[in-house]
């Protein structure tokens, strides 16, 4: 999996050597035009599966935001449409190896916390797996990080208070909440819903 990676990450140097990656899932891959922008498709980049759920384009991009080098994912690879763990995190692998140091993942899911309506932007503060795997099992690549990682600040505050003073900036309400996953296709059951 290492010269995968390696051979991965290799291929989009060719693109830049971004710091900056950002995933797009459904629905948002083209809220994010870059400058100077050059595009690869999932198919061109070793190693690399090609998503096929319907608003996932599978390509990615290396250009400039706010004169930053930022990667942008359109597109994602889902548990449910067959691909191993290791599948689906080999881009975001692929990524850190590139360089990455900030990681910033999107996506439309359901929300049942009181108050929420469809359309609200919902900034994860924590996160709950329910998936029945952990894409870390299996050999460690110590290159990408411990063998166990500390999941208490996964998702950065710092960031997130960035992301806050933006969303303020431009009159948007960020609420923020934790992110159960599931295995999906399937929505979750009203009983499910409720045991959550």
């Amino acid at each position: 999996m290492t010269e995968s990676l390696r051979e991965a990450a290799g291929f989009l140097r060719k693109l830049g050597e971004p710091k900056v990656a950002v995933v797009l899932g459904s629905g948002l891959g083209d809220v994010l035009p870059l400058e100077d922008e050059q595009t690869v498709s999932f198919a061109d980049v070793p190693g690399f599966p090609h998503p096929t759920a319907p608003g996932h384009k599978g390509e990615i991009a290396v250009g400039k935001l706010e004169n930053v080098e930022v990667l942008v994912q359109r597109g994602r690879l889902h548990y449910y449409e067959g691909y191993s763990p290791e599948e689906i995190v080999f881009p975001v692998r692929t990524y850190a190896l590139l360089g990455a140091k900030v990681l910033v993942l999107t996506n439309a899911s359901g929300g049942i916390a009181e108050g929420l309506a469809p359309g609200d932007l919902v900034l994860i503060r924590d996160h709950i797996n329910m998936l029945g795997f952990n894409p870390l099992r299996g050999p460690n690549l110590d290159e990408l990080g411990p063998r166990f990682p500390d999941m208490t600040q996964a998702y950065d505050p710092e960031l997130r208070r960035i992301a806050h003073d933006v969303a303020r900036g431009l009159g948007i309400e960020l609420r923020e909440g934790v992110y159960l996953a599931t295995m999906g296709p399937s929505y979750e059951t009203p009983a499910e819903i409720k045991a959550f």
